[in-house]
């Protein structure tokens, strides 16, 4: 395993205190930053993997507890039905304005960072924090997003700002995006991943939309045998590190 250090740092955000966990790599020199977005469970040891895993590829990660403003500071949710309920109770509390200044948050510390180059930006998340990567990629300078089950993207419109659905602010992103779906996802339907491939086509931005067999949502999540699916697991990761070396070197 490469020499990876980690810390945990508390942005401050609306006068409040934002928990986040960043991983830094051994590599030397200013390396591109990946913001990587929890579900909604917290960021627990799972996202801390992640956020280690990417660092191990040679990015800055930095993962923000980004729904500070709705629950006690370092809460983390069982993977299970109470868990469930409660994160589920959390994602309308979020806003667009709230979102914006959380990622403005995490880049305003990676700017004070020697280890971090801002200039080059990637993403990450799982369910809702797939809906905030592909938000991200359309209102911020991101070059590679990966956005795993991203939930509501095609639906939602997180209170606040200009109102608009996420998939419609599709034509704003820049960057590549790749978009993972399990086949089997009762929280994501078929039409749903179709309005998104439909939009990303219609606005040429360079995409992948990836759906696989055998799965159904949290495939990706490997401390949990109920939802983890090894063939997606392993194959979302290998593009998502393509897509990184790719995007931002």
């Amino acid at each position: 395993m490469a020499n990876v250090r980690t810390e945990e740092v508390e942005l401050t955000v609306d006068g409040g205190k934002m928990p986040t966990f960043v991983a830094y790599p051994e590599a030397a020199g200013p390396r591109p930053v990946v913001l990587v977005f929890q579900e909604i469970f917290g960021v627990n040891d799972h996202i801390k993997s992640v956020a280690r895993r990417v660092a191990e590829e040679g990015y800055v990660a930095i993962a923000p507890d980004y729904h500070h403003r709705a629950w006690p500071t370092g809460t983390v949710l069982p993977y299970n039905e109470e868990g469930m309920k409660k994160g589920m109770e959390v994602i309308p509390k979020l806003t667009f304005d709230g979102i914006e200044k959380d990622i403005d948050a995490c880049l305003a510390f990676a700017k004070t960072k020697k280890e971090a180059n801002t200039a080059k930006l990637g993403a990450m998340g799982f369910c809702i924090g797939g809906h905030m990567t592909y938000l991200a990629a359309a209102t911020r300078p991101i070059a590679a997003a990966a956005s795993f089950y991203g939930g509501g993207i095609a639906t939602f419109a997180p209170p606040g700002g200009d109102k608009k659905k996420t998939i419609d602010r599709t034509g704003d992103i820049k960057g590549k995006i790749i978009c993972f779906f399990g086949k089997e996802d009762p929280m994501i339907s078929a039409d749903q991943v179709e309005a998104i491939k439909k939009a990303l086509a219609e606005h040429k931005v360079r995409h992948e939309v990836v759906v696989y067999d055998n799965a159904s949502h949290a495939f990706f999540r490997d401390p949990d045998p109920r939802m983890y699916r090894e063939h997606a697991a392993k194959d979302a990761w290998e593009r998502t590190k393509r897509l990184f070396k790719e995007e931002l070197g």
